[in-house]
């Protein structure tokens, strides 16, 4: 079922003309009227070369997944202060950013491989230092740059300064929007809740794997409206991981804050997705929040979909139902959301796909992009459905990726339904005796990410791109938050100075 490889100068002809496409569809955006509700869809640790083997395998096109269709196309640098300092002499000054100290085109290229060419010296250079997934998040949360590994607090872990309670911590969208627009806000991740890109929206700490502090302030300070992820400890009550700490478990299941949270976890035999959502329209009917807690015992991640390899006939499984979908998940999230008629902030992470890449698994990468696919359609309908507030006028929608992973490289075009020959429980190229794919390292790269948008506020990206790279269309992180922020009719002055 192999087919040649397309050559590389057919691949970007065809690129570019789906990127101008997109370009000139995005002119048909909505007006200027606010965005009250603003939902942010993560696909972590998600490259193009990823998402055009997820094409391929469920439609046998390149660019076939829900979130292509989206008008606004764009590309985004995701490097860290740690990234920025490593090419700096470790010398990071705010008022003065030299952005190509982060991330240069010349060296990586104008756009991810394979929308343009790779240099000769390009895996090294990308592969040499990358964002991980706090500092990635805390950029999208607060428009700040930090360090590795930093949630929502400024590099250098100080103990004075920032935006918030002058302790060091920045104040994240999830809190601007709540005190400035009475929104309200939601976080889901199909990985523990107090992994670093959920957390990063709601909770602030020198380091991620503070779990406990972290599930802490979320639970018993910030209280978001929604929080739905991993990291149930376990069946029998006592936890066998840290991702909650026992007592703020405890205090959930028996209802210590039952005044406020409806309560809905895993139970053996018991579907997860259908009593999330009875749980959202209880949340709903009563007027209270929902907390969904999920995953399984270890890793505390929801079991990731699986394709099969059956060419011509894509099909993808599910090992359980004990735990919701990414869309299960979303679509609850949303039923709670949107009942709040100031507007709402949600971020939506399917948080396996990095797990996945790291791994150099690719048969469960295109499992977890299909789930992600999944969502985002579902999304889609969810903003297209009529008779309700929320269509595209006053609805922004943002699909993105926190940073690359692997440097996979697709070899050889497979169709609808084809999986490469896999050896289990191995990492590496090596892995894969056939050559149809191969992977250059089992962690994150610098490379650039892509960024998919539509509905109010989305023409903002376009106007953003040349701000800090002048000579190529590229986004910076940090303005996402600024996007997102003017979208909602609260602009904000960026912390950050391009050094010209």
């Amino acid at each position: 079922m192999k087919k040649p490889l397309l050559g590389v100068a057919v691949r970007q002809v065809l690129a570019a003309a789906l990127i101008t496409s997109c370009s000139l569809s995005a002119l048909a955006d909505s007006g200027p009227r606010e965005a009250k509700h603003i939902i942010l869809l993560i696909g972590d640790g998600m490259n193009i070369e990823h998402e055009i083997a997820a094409s391929r395998y469920l439609f046998g096109n390149d660019f076939d997944l829900s979130f292509h269709t989206l008008p606004y196309q764009g590309n985004q640098s995701t490097w860290d202060v740690s990234t920025y300092k490593y090419w700096s002499d470790g010398i990071y000054d705010p008022q003065a950013i030299r952005p190509t100290l982060g991330y240069d085109p010349a060296q990586g290229g104008a756009a991810p491989y394979p929308l343009s060419p790779e240099g000769p010296g390009a895996e090294g250079y990308l592969k040499a230092k990358a964002t991980d997934s706090a500092s990635a998040a805390t950029a999208w949360a607060s428009g700040y740059k930090t360090d590795d590994g930093n949630l929502s607090w400024l590099p250098g872990d100080p103990d004075t300064g920032g935006n918030r309670t002058g302790d060091g911590s920045l104040k994240t969208i999830a809190e601007h929007l709540r005190e400035l627009k009475d929104y309200a806000i939601g976080v889901v991740s199909t990985v523990p809740f107090t992994h670093a890109t959920p957390a990063a929206f709601v909770s602030h700490n020198k380091s991620r794997n503070n779990y406990g502090d972290i599930g802490h302030e979320i639970i018993a300070t910030l209280k978001p409206e929604v929080v739905i992820g991993g990291g149930h400890p376990g069946y029998d009550g006592s936890p066998t991981n840290n991702y909650i700490a026992a007592e703020d478990y405890d205090n959930l299941k028996n209802g210590v804050y039952g005044a406020e949270y409806v309560f809905v976890e895993r139970f053996p035999g018991v579907d997860g997705g259908l009593s999330l959502l009875t749980g959202a329209q209880q949340a709903v009917a009563e007027g209270k929040k929902l907390f969904g807690l999920f995953g399984k015992e270890g890793d505390g991640n929801f079991e990731s979909l699986k394709p099969n390899d059956l060419p011509a006939t894509p099909t993808v499984t599910q090992a359980t139902r004990e735990n919701p979908t990414y869309t299960e998940a979303t679509l609850a999230a949303l039923k709670v959301l949107s009942q709040d008629p100031d507007g709402f902030f949600l971020m939506a992470e399917q948080g396996d796909i990095d797990w996945a890449n790291h791994a150099n698994d690719f048969q469960r990468m295109v499992g977890t992009i299909k789930d992600l696919h999944d969502g985002v359609q579902a999304v889609i309908d969810f903003v297209n459905q009529p008779n309700d507030a929320i269509d595209w006028r006053n609805t922004l929608l943002i699909v993105t990726s926190d940073h690359s992973n692997n440097y996979m490289r697709n070899r050889t075009v497979l169709g609808a339904g084809d999986l490469p020959e896999q050896t289990p429980n191995c990492t590496g190229s090596q892995c894969y005796p056939g050559g149809e794919v191969t992977f250059g390292t089992t962690s994150h790269t610098n490379e650039l990410t892509r960024i998919y948008a539509m509905g109010a506020g989305s023409r903002r990206f376009e106007s953003a791109e040349l701000e800090w790279y002048p000579r190529v269309r590229i986004l910076d992180n940090t303005q996402v938050f600024q996007v997102m922020m003017a979208a909602a009719g609260v602009p904000q002055v960026s912390p950050l100075r391009i050094r010209k």
